[in-house]
């Protein structure tokens, strides 16, 4: 009595609220850091593709300008040699025509030599001329390979800006489906909030003022007093009246909450940090995990969907007051009742 009417006197605690909406600030950004970390792994196994790809092409584009470059060289260099052809073919065409006139000029003694020179100048002529053919041919071909190649540098470039678009667009539509995303999930976090405020405003109405049973931040608190003896995890009939309360509750909430927003109600035990050893709880684990899977079962077993259920143990592990005294013990030994996202 003395405790409740401390209570009264201190008028509207703010902090359970304040606290509240911290935690599902802080458990949105998580959620939503989360999602960024996924849609950043994705777009960095796309970008490591099209990073191989272009290194790729780039590759067979410095393969191609080498060859090209090559080419060139050889078509100079024939070229020059056509040119030297051509000219030894002009030397040699004006040493016949020179010869033919000294063979004119002259009389029948210098006619047999004049003939004979005429004779191999016009063989080397021919053979001069044989040569002249087939570097022109080889020109041409060269002519032909060149432009294959320009024809495939060009298909490669274009193949290459194809692929730089391809990417801009694919940021461009990561980028929009990462603003959609977050979009989306701001609103769930809302929603969830929302409803997460209603139920525990409606547990609140059902439960009423009671010292064992108080809020701690997103959570409702109870002391396992409240549901168990000393030691065990076997539910007492006045725990499973408390039970039955929030089951009304949790199943008006399945019918408001929509199917696309994925939560569930977490049921967490702990207790304090004696440790115990028995035949049925090995450590303090083992009890405070039997308590919490009591808890969904019997929550399960008034109607409340196992889907929108967890069951988690503590152990000591969390306790709410670090000290080490019988008002300690008793607060750390509790079941806590949280909404949150699956």
């Amino acid at each position: 009595m003395a405790l409740s009417r401390s209570r009264r006197d201190r008028g509207i605690d703010y902090w359970p609220g304040f606290v509240d909406a911290l935690s599902t600030l802080i458990l949105g950004i998580i959620f939503m850091l989360t999602i960024f970390a996924l849609v950043q792994f994705f777009l960095t196994q796309e970008m490591s593709g099209k990073d191989t790809a272009l290194t790729r092409l780039n590759a067979q584009i410095e393969q191609l300008t080498s060859l090209l470059s090559l080419e060139k060289t050889g078509k100079t260099t024939l070229e020059e040699t056509i040119a030297q052809l051509r000219s030894s073919l002009m030397t040699a065409e004006g040493e016949r025509d020179r010869f033919k006139g000294l063979y004119e000029g002259a009389g029948s003694s210098g006619a047999a030599a004049a003939q004979g020179q005429i004779g191999d100048l016009s063989g080397k002529l021919d053979s001069e001329k044989q040569i002249s053919s087939r570097a022109l041919a080889q020109v041409e071909l060269l002519g032909q390979q060149i432009a294959a190649l320009r024809r495939q540098l060009a298909a490669l470039e274009t193949a290459l800006d194809a692929s730089e678009n391809r990417d801009k667009e694919s940021q461009g539509r990561i980028a929009d489906l990462g603003q959609r995303l977050n979009l989306a999930l701001a609103q769930r976090v809302q929603e969830l909030s929302r409803f997460r405020s209603d139920f525990f405003g409606r547990l609140r109405q059902i439960l009423g003022d009671r010292p064992d049973i108080r809020i701690v931040g997103d959570r409702f608190v109870f002391q396992s007093e409240v549901f168990f003896d000393a030691g065990q995890s076997v539910l007492k009939p006045e725990g499973r009246a408390e039970i039955d309360k929030i089951a009304t509750g949790l199943i008006d909430l399945e019918k408001k909450i929509p199917a696309d927003i994925p939560w569930v109600m977490r049921v967490d035990g702990h207790t304090d940090i004696r440790p115990i050893a028995s035949a049925q709880f090995p450590s303090n684990w083992d009890l405070s995990a039997s308590r919490a899977i009591a808890v969904v079962q019997y929550l399960a077993s008034r109607g409340v969907s196992p889907q929108h259920l967890l069951a988690a143990g503590f152990g000591e592990f969390q306790p709410l007051d670090p000290a080490r005294n019988e008002e300690a013990y008793r607060r750390n030994r509790r079941i806590e009742l949280k909404l949150t996202e699956r």
